[in-house]
């Protein structure tokens, strides 16, 4: 109970200082403050367990690596030819070296002589948001939707605190214009504070009910179980991993709303989706618009040139492959996870080539009423419920839990 309180008076300092900053009329000193505050924040959230010594260097090299993207956006984003694209790989790179080369780090240790065993990823607090963040901006830069950030504004953005630890990916773009021009009617109090509400009754109360009736809570208690277990198991995973996460973004869009800051939605009723494109349309949205931006659409529009315009179709099926395992990789480096990537890419390439066939085979008149009849809508959305639950289970499970849980199962 100390601890929750204490974590919500900090919430509620920053919310009260950085809304002090950003209400300042001077750019220069407004900028410069807020980004301080943030900074100020990921101190008050960083891993201190590990010995004050050993957080402190790593909090400034988290601070020196994000001055070292900076400059590599203020060196290339607005050159000619490849080398913006230096500007965007520097973040990709440093997420990659930071949670999926644990035996670099390892080997430092080794050469140091430091007694360390703790991921280095864990200091680096919310690397993957920002890695993704940080490279779009680079982009935006490049392609003139933006102009250069100062080091404060970049800062500021790399390092805000409502959207720091799980998203959602919001663009430079979007953030820099609540900053410039603030609009009330997109971020009425009222409605900020009601999200704040509803995500904390999501991520506190009906995550934690539905996790004690997941696969920990319910099958890997060492007794033997019906099948019918393992359903209850699955569902209340999905209805834990949608609560626990929406929870927080609608807490991280409230709270940014609170500063006056537009943050993109990151959800929108995935449980409503009646194939897997349209799941990935609801589901971690702002994810999906990256992963369509910065690699599916390059690189289907590559395949396409490379394997000609008749094998257009396979060209796109190629990409969605791509992108899905990318993303599965993203969540971690277990198998599982890859897996997770293939079984979302298949649901994606079956519907891809279904709607292909399907519109050929009806027609466009016919194909239209298809979409539109009630029993085939209830149909595909618990279809892709199942397939979505059915999912989630090689997500939440190595091989090794996999095997005791099918082990408990008693049929």
């Amino acid at each position: 109970m100390t601890q929750t309180l204490s974590t919500l008076l900090i919430i509620l300092g920053y919310l009260l200082v950085a809304r002090a900053c950003l209400s300042l009329k001077k750019d220069d000193w407004k900028y410069l403050l807020f980004a301080a505050t943030n900074v100020a924040g990921i101190v008050l959230l960083f891993d201190w367990s590990a010995g004050r010594g050993k957080a402190i260097v790593f909090l400034i090299a988290y601070l020196l690596l994000v001055g070292f993207h900076f400059l590599m956006l203020q060196l290339f984003a607005r050159r000619q030819g490849w080398w913006p694209w230096l500007a965007f790989i520097s973040p990709i790179l440093s997420l990659i070296a930071i949670r999926y080369t644990p035996f670099l780090w390892e080997s430092v240790w080794r050469i140091l002589r430091l007694n360390f065993d703790r991921s280095v990823a864990e200091f680096f607090i919310g690397i993957s948001y920002m890695a993704f963040r940080l490279s779009h901006l680079a982009l935006e830069v490049r392609n003139g939707l933006v102009k250069k950030p100062t080091l404060a504004e970049y800062f500021g953005f790399a390092f805000f605190l409502p959207t720091l630890v799980v998203g959602p990916i919001n663009p430079y773009s979007v953030h820099q214009q609540s900053l410039t021009s603030p609009d009330r009617e997109v971020t009425p109090i009222g409605r900020s504070l009601l999200r704040i509400v509803v995500g904390a009754t999501k991520f506190q109360f009906l995550a934690n009910i539905f996790n004690q009736l997941s696969y920990g809570g319910l099958l890997l208690d060492g007794h033997p179980h019906a099948p019918v277990d393992l359903l209850i198991a699955s569902v209340a995973y999905y209805l834990y991993i949608y609560c626990n996460f929406s929870g927080f973004c609608d807490m991280a869009i409230g709270a940014a709303g609170l500063l006056g800051i537009h943050v993109k939605e990151n959800f929108q009723n995935p449980l409503a989706a009646r194939n897997i494109k349209d799941f990935w349309n609801r589901w971690h949205i702002t994810l999906s618009i990256y992963t369509r931006d910065m690699v599916f659409s390059p690189l289907s529009k590559y395949l396409v040139r490379k394997m000609g315009a008749r094998n257009a179709n396979h060209a796109i099926a190629l990409a969605i492959l791509a992108v899905f395992l990318i993303v599965g990789v993203w969540h971690g480096l277990g198998w599982n996870y890859l897996l997770f990537g293939a079984v979302h890419a298949a649901g994606v390439i079956v519907n891809h080539y279904y709607g292909i066939w399907l519109k050929k085979r009806l027609g466009k008149t016919a194909f239209k009423a298809y979409n539109a009849n009630q029993g085939i809508r209830v149909l595909a959305i618990v279809s892709t419920f199942l397939y979505v639950t059915a999912s989630f289970f090689i997500f939440a499970n190595d091989f090794s839990s996999m095997r005791k849980i099918f082990n408990a199962i008693r049929f």
